[in-house]
């Protein structure tokens, strides 16, 4: 059956057929997204929702979303989904942000030019029939130095358009290395450098608990005499009613604000004063942007929903169209080592190790490792993938450390999952044939060479004669047919292992039966997801 998606907000009719030429089951309902009721009463429906900022994908709206998959939002700004209860609920957030960053970069430019030359002010001043050439002395942007606050994507271009302009630029990003801001021609600095250096500053950055208020009274207070301030990037990040108060005294020369911390901003401190240029939102406001970001989340959740690649998502590592052709046995691979993990653990878990051996240690490791994950997890929660698997992962306080390596041994490559326990540390590792199919390669140490069947049976035992006549004879006399049976020893007459690729689960009673002859230490039933 074909996916099935949601639009709930305003896109454009071309982003919507783009789901219908992708064979994907699309419901265009654009003013839905304003009736909360209406939507929770039909979102279970649906396995994809396509939004704007119109749509508020709430905690409580995602209890009813039970077949939800994805959600897309056309723009950068996610503020309107909650993205731990989408983790927790197994839904991908995706955004798109690449789709305006062009256009926003060139509103911060534009609001910067703005506030310089008092243009709004001047424009109505002469509209209303005046002269005032005097009044509306401005103050250039060439040789000034602009201290941008977050040089990521829109950042970036901020950053090139102002050196265009020959405006010295000094940035504040954490992320950013000295290498990268040499490349782009900036100078790396602190923010306390910044602030009392910048004849402009302008925010691009997202709203978080690390940027919250990044421009508070006291670090306003830091700036130059006759700053300038632009923010186009999200609202909450000044202190509005601060900056009000030194626009006013004078210390900032102008402010140019395109978002507020309240929105629609209805009142606010810094409106009605002659040096702020105000805009209501605009940066994405381009006939352009709004086609490119709605075409844009139409293609990648349909490569989602289709293909299983991951774009720009907010909670889950990306994986592309070409890393998921490539990747598709790994992840089956790291699903089943996980599962038998998970299946074999009884005990709290402490920690897991993955160690990534050869071809695959080059590959995405961060979708390997939430596979991975997610296959220990399911024991606990079959509901589990890999979006939620990491939530329930780190609130149990389980470490999950990564290892890689150029390839050691027989294989091209391997992955070996280790799980610690209070009790023990548990280990397997598995590998992808020529075949396209993974296989289970070693257990606890001891070599072996295991197709993975959707039901297993796991046996350790001391190295004797019998045990293969003893399972054979019983697996038959309870009617269970084997499709595949591999052995295994440590040294001889050491610890050894057997793994059965059984038709149907082993009943309760053939595994009573087993333990009955004392042969065996343990006896574990298994059931892997190979569709």
């Amino acid at each position: 059956m074909a996916p099935k998606v949601l639009v709930s907000d305003k896109l454009s009719e071309t982003a919507v057929q783009i789901f219908r030429d992708r064979g994907i089951d699309v419901d265009f309902m654009p003013d839905l997204g304003k009736d909360k009721d209406k939507l929770a009463e039909v979102i279970g429906q649906y396995d994809g929702l396509a939004i704007r900022s119109a749509t508020k994908a709430t905690a409580k709206l995602l209890e009813k979303a039970d077949n939800l998959k994805v959600i897309g939002r056309a723009g950068i700004g996610t503020d309107n989904v909650d993205k731990e209860a989408a983790s927790k609920k197994g839904v991908i957030v995706m955004n798109t942000p690449f789709g305006n960053m062009i256009t926003t970069a060139e509103h911060a430019i534009a609001m910067m030019f703005a506030v310089a030359r008092q243009i709004p002010e001047a424009s109505e001043s002469t509209h209303a029939g005046k002269w005032e050439k005097s009044k509306f002395m401005g103050t250039e942007l060439t040789n000034k130095t602009l201290g941008v606050i977050g040089a990521g994507n829109i950042g970036g271009i901020v950053c090139d358009r102002a050196r265009g302009l020959k405006m010295k630029v000094i940035a504040y990003d954490p992320f950013l290395s000295e290498e990268k801001a040499a490349k782009m021609g900036v100078e790396k600095v602190e923010l306390e450098e910044l602030l009392p250096r910048a004849d402009f500053i302008t925010l691009h950055v997202p709203f978080t608990e690390q940027t919250a208020n990044i421009l508070s009274a006291e670090n306003l207070a830091k700036t130059k005499k006759g700053v300038r301030i632009v923010n186009c990037a999200r609202g909450g990040l000044v202190d509005e009613e601060a900056l009000a108060e030194l626009l006013k005294s004078g210390h900032v020369a102008g402010a140019a604000f395109d978002v507020f911390k309240e929105e629609p901003a209805k009142e606010n401190a810094l409106f009605n004063l002659h040096n702020v240029v105000c805009t209501p939102h605009l940066g994405a406001a381009t006939t352009e942007a709004q086609e490119n970001v709605a075409l844009q989340v139409a293609e990648q959740m349909s490569n989602y929903l289709l293909t299983g690649a991951v774009e720009n998502a907010l909670n889950m590592p990306s994986v592309t169209a070409e890393e998921a052709k490539v990747m598709g046995p790994w992840i089956k691979l790291a699903d089943h080592l996980g599962a038998f993990s998970g299946q074999m653990t009884d005990e709290p878990i402490k920690a897991i190790n993955i160690l990534y051996d050869g071809v695959v240690s080059d590959m995405n490791l961060a979708a390997l490792n939430c596979a991975v994950v997610a296959g220990i997890m399911k024991k606990a929660n079959p509901d589990v993938n890999m979006v939620s698997a990491p939530v329930v992962a780190k609130e149990r306080g389980i470490k999950i450390s990564t290892t890689n390596q150029d390839k050691s041994g027989t294989f091209d490559g391997y992955i070996k999952v280790t799980v610690v326990t209070e009790a023990r540390e548990r280990s397997i590792a598995g590998t992808v044939f020529s075949d396209g199919k993974p296989r289970f390669i070693q257990i606890k140490g001891i070599n072996i060479d295991a197709e993975v069947g959707a039901n297993m049976l796991y046996t350790t035992n001391e190295d004797v004669p019998g045990i293969i006549g003893t399972l054979g004879q019983t697996m038959g006399t309870n009617g269970v047919n084997i499709a595949n049976f591999t052995l295994g020893r440590a040294d001889v007459g050491g610890e050894a292992i057997a793994l059965l690729y059984v038709d149907a689960p082993v009943p309760a009673e053939a595994r009573a039966q087993l333990a009955e002859t004392g042969m065996f230490r343990q006896i574990k039933p298994l059931a892997f997801d190979v569709a």
